[in-house]
C-alpha cells in the first residue's frame, strides 16, 4: 500500500458543546463504529478509533469498497448496521468476534454499512491541509456513483435544519448532530470539531457496585454503581452503571453503601448473574465483556433501597448506550417509581429518509 496518507492515522475528534454553533457544516452523529478507510487498489485496510485496523471483521465491505471507491483514497466515516427500527450498536458490537466462521456468519445476517463523511486523500494528493468545504465537494465528486452499502452522510449550512435533525433523527437511534469549520483542516486526534449530544436525566435505583481496579483490602475503592429500573413485569432490569468519580468520593463511598450490603445474593433481583443462561434473556451485570473476556465483571449486592438520580444521552434497547453520571440521590423517590415509564421517548425516524438506501434488515 502507498498512499499520499499512510495508515495507521487517529480521526479527527470533536469536543461537545451545549448548543449547536452557528456559521458551520452540520451533519448527523452516526452511532457506530469510527473508521478511516485506506484502500490502494485491491488493498484495503479499516482503521479504528484506537489505530487498530478492524479489516477482518467486515469482509462484505472490503468488497463494497473495492467495488463502489476510487482506486485509491482515505476515506474518514462510520460502519453501522441498520435495520427498519435505526441503527443497531448491539448488533455492530457482535461482529467483533475471534471466530472467522462466526464473522463470516454476520456478514450475511447484520451485513454492515459504511458512512463516509470526510477525504483524507485521492490519488496522489492529500487532502488532510485543505479547508472541510473544499474536502466535501470532493468527497461528493467522488461517491457520486457509489451504491450501497457506501453512503455519503448529509450535510447541511442550515442552522435551522441542523436544529430539526437534532430533535427528529434521535428516532433513528442517531447520537446527535456534529458541526465542522468550513475553513478547518483534518487534523488528526485534535478535537477541532463541535458535537451536541442529548442528555436527558432519570431516577434508577441502585442495586449493586463493582470495587475500582486499584481498591485494595488497605484502600477499599468504589469502582462505578449498578443502576436498575422497574420493567412492565415489575423485574429490576440492569440499564447501566455510573462512574467518574475522584479518589476521594470513591473512598466516602465505601462507608456510604455500606448500610445498603445483601448478607448474601439471594433474594437479590439479579442473583442469577453469575448463571450464563439466565443472560440470554435479560441485561445482567455479570455478563462477560464482549471487548477483554478477562475482565471482572462480577459486582457486590446492594438491597435496592436507594435511587439516585442519573444524566445519561440516549438508551440502546432497554440500557443506557454510554456510561450514565452521577446527579444526585433523590431519597424522596420510591425505588418502586423508578421505572420505564419516566424515560422520554423520542420522535421516530427512518434511515431511509436520511440517507437513501440505509434502510436496513428486518
Amino acid at each position: 500500500m502507498k498512499l499520499p496518507v499512510m495508515p495507521p492515522v487517529s480521526p479527527m475528534l470533536a469536543k461537545s458543546v451545549p448548543t449547536i454553533p452557528p456559521g458551520a457544516s452540520y451533519e448527523p452523529k452516526w452511532d457506530g463504529f469510527r473508521c478511516i478507510i485506506f484502500r490502494d487498489g485491491d488493498d484495503v485496510e479499516f482503521g479504528s478509533r484506537n489505530e487498530k485496523p478492524m479489516t477482518r471483521y467486515f469482509p462484505e465491505l472490503v468488497e463494497a469498497v473495492k467495488a463502489e471507491l476510487p482506486e485509491r483514497c482515505v476515506l474518514d466515516g462510520e460502519i453501522v448496521i441498520a435495520t427498519t427500527d435505526g441503527l443497531d450498536f448491539d448488533a455492530l458490537q457482535q461482529r467483533i468476534h475471534p471466530a472467522v466462521s462466526r464473522v463470516t456468519m454476520l456478514s450475511e445476517q447484520t451485513p454492515a454499512s459504511f458512512v463516509a463523511f470526510d477525504l483524507l486523500a485521492l490519488g496522489d494528493d492529500d487532502y488532510t491541509g485543505r479547508p472541510f468545504s473544499e474536502r466535501r465537494a470532493a468527497l461528493e465528486k467522488a461517491l457520486k456513483k457509489a451504491k450501497a452499502p457506501i453512503h455519503l452522510t448529509p450535510t447541511t449550512t442550515d442552522l435551522d435544519v441542523a436544529n430539526r435533525w437534532f430533535v427528529e433523527l434521535e428516532g433513528a437511534h442517531l447520537d446527535g448532530v456534529i458541526a465542522k469549520p468550513l475553513g478547518g483542516t483534518y487534523q488528526p486526534d485534535k478535537r477541532t470539531m463541535f458535537k451536541i449530544k442529548h442528555v436527558r436525566t432519570a431516577d434508577c435505583v441502585l442495586a449493586g457496585f463493582r470495587w475500582h481496579k486499584t481498591s485494595t483490602e488497605a484502600q477499599p475503592l468504589v469502582g462505578s454503581l449498578l443502576l436498575g429500573l422497574y420493567s412492565e413485569e415489575n423485574k429490576l432490569q440492569h440499564v447501566g452503571v455510573v462512574g467518574s468519580f475522584t479518589a476521594k468520593r470513591r473512598a466516602e463511598l465505601v462507608d456510604d453503601l455500606e448500610p445498603l450490603l445483601a448478607v448474601d445474593s439471594d433474594g437479590h433481583p439479579w442473583q442469577e448473574w453469575a448463571n450464563a443462561e439466565a443472560h440470554a434473556g435479560q441485561r445482567l451485570p455479570g455478563n462477560v465483556s464482549r471487548w477483554n473476556a478477562t475482565k471482572d465483571l462480577s459486582f457486590v449486592p446492594l438491597r435496592p433501597e436507594r435511587v439516585l438520580e442519573v444524566k445519561y444521552e440516549h438508551m440502546e434497547g432497554t440500557r443506557f448506550r454510554h456510561l450514565a453520571h452521577f446527579v444526585r440521590w433523590r431519597d424522596d423517590r420510591t425505588p418502586e417509581s423508578c421505572t420505564y415509564e419516566q424515560l422520554e421517548q423520542p420522535l421516530t425516524y427512518a434511515l431511509n429518509d436520511i440517507v437513501p438506501g440505509l434502510g436496513g434488515l428486518r
